[in-house]
């Protein structure tokens, strides 16, 4: 397998011979300086981390580079999300607000490091001078902000903030699962070896993710959230569709231009409460579940009662500290955290209060979403950095057909896949072999070599598998590869259908890569 060599060869990124031994003198922890951005339907924030990798494999062991550390190193303030109007963002404002967060932190706009960059050197291991560059990080608008009409713009007016390796996500399951990293809600259920639940709670959705021993197990996201209903003048001024759903399930008038009357929508977040509840398995499912479940959602599965639950998002503060204003922020968030507060989300689970409330998202964004890869890595040639390449997964049949040598289902696959994301490049993500033999690795390698073919001449072919066998894989593929196409094979990454990937420049002496695996939805 790709982890019982002695020396990890690969090449550079500009084709150089690269060769690193594992016998090695040791090398010195090294940083990356990474941003999160956070949209939300309700306000914008953005932070900048540092994240620190080192080498926890023994002296003469392999490699295996982990992140040890992320600090926060600046919080930005909490801004309302600039809108031209209920339905479009002002991404023009939105971006002027980000680059003033940039120049009040001391960052750089739109530049971007790399392994020749301040924090990933080979020569600058420990950090050095130019520490105002940003390395990576992540731009995520959340809640109905992601189903803005111009979502796409303001992506693209936020992602030039910090270069080639600032990512652009969206997608409730992913942010209930970022949310939770955020507030605390994995670390503590890796701890204590348990079962956690994190409800991110923001202005247009409650986004839910199940941690089991630190691992993210099931997400789902609800049309539940404190601005769904929207406050001005001692009037309602706007109601959501999922306000006006659960309005409608118990029989609550509701309509723009009535009074506020404070029991009458204090009904209505009682209701929101139920629904949550329903989502927790806590009460009998009703129709109006479906009704709220955001577009784009996964099936949350609660299996069992959860450990702990911990509650994030603008709410959750309404929920942990008392108002005596009931629309205090011209929406009902306060009211919706006091029926929280006396639901059975509160009563009848354990309720534990993690680091970050309203910036759970944000500091998950700026802090979790970076991985690494393994050590045991190969890859030659022009692949690195990469943006916004579509994974293609593999299903068990049509990985085993690649061990047997049966190239047709992989290559019909590869051309469907081109055509569907109209796309010349792709990832292949494979489980991998926990002990492959050489026969099964040959065959494969065989079978990926030929399927090249069909992507763009200057495309490159990059593999991801979960296994440690990535560096006898490549080295195996790149033998079989015509011509100097550039090929990359990264192992212990685990990516799914309908997600994309960021790989950036190689890190520790080129021996991990930087990691984002991402979904891109927009409703």
């Amino acid at each position: 397998g790709g982890g019982s060599t002695r020396w990890q060869a690969g090449t550079e990124n500009d084709g150089a011979p690269h060769v690193v031994p594992w016998q090695r003198l040791g090398i010195m922890e090294q940083r990356l300086v990474s941003v999160g951005i956070d949209v939300g339907t309700s306000t914008t924030q953005v932070i900048f981390s540092r994240l620190s990798m080192a080498d926890n494999g023994g002296f003469f062991s392999v490699p295996r580079v982990d992140i040890v550390s992320r600090e926060i190193i600046y919080r930005g303030e909490i801004h309302e999300t600039p809108l031209l109007s209920p339905e479009l963002i002002d991404a023009e404002a939105l971006a002027a607000l980000a680059g003033a967060e940039f120049d009040r932190a001391g960052f750089h706009r739109g530049t971007a490091g790399n392994s020749g960059g301040p924090y990933g050197a080979p020569g600058n291991p420990g950090g050095g001078e130019d520490r105002d560059k940003v390395d990576t990080g992540a731009v995520i608008i959340t809640g109905e902000s992601a189903r803005k009409e111009n979502a796409r713009a303001v992506l693209e007016a936020l992602s030039g903030l910090a270069g080639d390796f600032v990512v652009s996500t969206a997608g409730p399951d992913l942010e209930a699962v970022i949310a939770g990293q955020g507030s605390g809600a994995a670390e503590w259920s890796r701890r204590n070896m348990s079962r956690a639940v994190n409800l991110d709670i923001g202005g247009g959705t409650t986004n839910i993710a199940v941690f089991v021993n630190g691992e993210a197990e099931s997400a789902g996201s609800f049309d539940v959230g404190g601005r769904l209903v929207r406050v001005r003048e001692g009037r309602i001024a706007a109601v959501s569709p999922g306000a006006a759903a659960a309005a409608g399930w118990k029989g609550i008038p509701l309509e723009t231009g009535c009074p506020a009357d404070e029991v009458l929508l204090a009904r209505l977040c009682g209701a929101m409460a139920e629904i949550l509840e329903m989502a927790l398995n806590l009460r009998p499912p009703e129709p109006v579940l479906e009704q709220v479940r955001t577009p784009g959602s996964g099936r949350l599965l609660i299996n069992r009662k959860p450990d702990g639950v911990f509650l994030s998002g603008g709410v959750a503060d309404a929920v942990y500290e008392t108002s005596a204003e009931p629309f205090a922020y011209g929406d009902i968030g306060v009211l919706l955290g006091r029926a929280l507060r006396q639901s059975g989300l509160c009563t009848g689970l354990r309720l534990l209060r993690g680091g970050e409330t309203i910036r759970a998202t944000v500091v998950g964004a700026g802090s979790y979403t970076v991985s690494l890869s393994g050590s045991t890595i190969y890859y030659r040639g022009a692949v690195f950095p990469r943006k916004n390449l579509p994974v293609l997964r593999l299903q068990a049949g049509e990985e085993g057909a690649c061990y047997r040598g049966e190239e047709a289902l992989l290559a019909e696959r590869i051309r469907w896949f081109l055509s569907q994301h109209d796309a010349e490049c792709l990832a292949i993500a494979l489980a991998g072999v926990r002990n492959p033999g050489y026969g099964e690795l040959n065959a494969a390698a065989g079978v990926f070599a030929r399927a090249a073919a069909a992507l763009a001449p200057t495309a490159p072919l990059v593999i991801l598998t979960e296994r440690d066998m990535a560096k006898a894989l490549g080295q195996l593929v790149a033998a079989r590869l015509t011509g100097d196409r550039a090929l990359a094979v990264l192992d212990s990454i685990r990516a799914g259908d309908h997600t994309y990937i960021d790989l950036g420049m190689p890190l520790m002496d080129g021996i991990v890569v930087p990691v984002v695996i991402k979904t891109l939805i927009f409703g």
